[in-house]
């Protein structure tokens, strides 16, 4: 994407957004409702035409027939046509594709049974439906994937399993971008993050960098001397903003974890099993996102 704008009517739902993403990567695209996610993602797919800039997929247009034949996509919600066997539905969208991905592939990447395939679309469960999308979003051996909320209804096993076998595809050397509202699952899983709000970029990098961006990091310890006395004595060190306790453990917040624990350090506080979080994704996220407005 190459300064890419979208406006309806006098909202700009994309405003001026560039990224290039490189082969054989996990992207991410995060961001709360709104944000311009579903508009930047139905302009790579050519369903909306960008009102300024350009995007190139492959070196061509998104609605480029040979563009569209190396792309794949699987949507929130998993669409079927009535009175087809599953079988019969994945051998009609194969046939769509030049070069299409072997069978025996699709069934064994999604988890398909015997009996999934002789079942009539409109017969399948929720999961099985996701399990379907999974294969028809294959079904042409695209080397660039889109996943649109791709584990929302699966149980905990299946979506282990289908973020083992993203990974698998991309170190074939296939790319994959997916949305998701689960944070855990962009942090385990993506090699990039892009954050969108209010339709610009508000953060471009990998989940650690993203998370370095938080102002605020904790400290956390047990202690041999628990007690008020304790607390007083931690926040009038001036490196730490705040004390608090939580799951049996002491929690300081600090900008600089090295001076907060030379401060503890100086003053001899009586602490144990310290542990540094640099912050987690959801909180990278929430101040991220976060209007001047909210901050205040």
């Amino acid at each position: 994407m190459n300064h890419v704008t979208k406006t309806f009517k006098d909202k700009k739902a994309v405003d001026d957004v560039s990224f290039h993403i490189a082969k054989g990567s996990i992207v991410a695209i995060l961001g709360p409702n709104g944000a311009g996610k579903t508009t930047a993602l139905s302009m790579m797919l050519g369903l909306l035409e960008p009102t300024a800039g350009t995007i190139r997929l492959f070196g061509g247009h998104p609605k480029d027939r040979k563009v569209r034949e190396r792309i794949g996509t699987m949507l929130q919600e998993v669409s079927v046509m009535d009175k087809l066997k599953v079988h019969e539905i994945l051998a009609l969208i194969r046939e769509y594709y030049p070069h299409p991905a072997d069978m025996d592939f699709l069934i064994r990447l999604t988890g398909l049974t015997k009996s999934d395939l002789n079942r009539y679309g409109e017969k399948l469960s929720g999961g099985q439906k996701r399990s379907l999308g999974f294969a028809l979003a294959m079904a042409g051996n695209p080397e660039l994937v889109f996943f649109d909320e791709p584990t929302v209804g699966l149980d905990i096993t299946a979506r282990r399993r289908f973020w083992d076998n993203v990974r698998m595809l991309a170190d074939q050397g296939r790319t994959i971008l997916f949305t998701t509202h689960y944070l855990q699952e962009a942090d385990d899983i993506a090699d990039r993050i892009l954050l969108f709000n209010k339709g610009t970029l508000a953060a471009d990098g990998t989940p650690e960098q993203i998370k370095a961006q938080i102002v605020k990091r904790s400290i956390s310890f047990t202690t041999t001397q628990d007690g008020p006395e304790l607390r007083q004595r931690l926040k009038k060190l001036s490196p730490i903003s705040a004390c608090y306790d939580k799951d049996g453990r002491i929690y300081v917040s600090t900008d600089n974890t090295d001076e907060a624990l030379a401060a503890i350090f100086a003053e001899q506080l009586p602490v144990r099993d310290i542990r540094i979080d640099q912050g987690r994704l959801d909180e990278a996220f929430e101040q991220l996102t976060m209007s001047a407005e909210e901050a205040i």
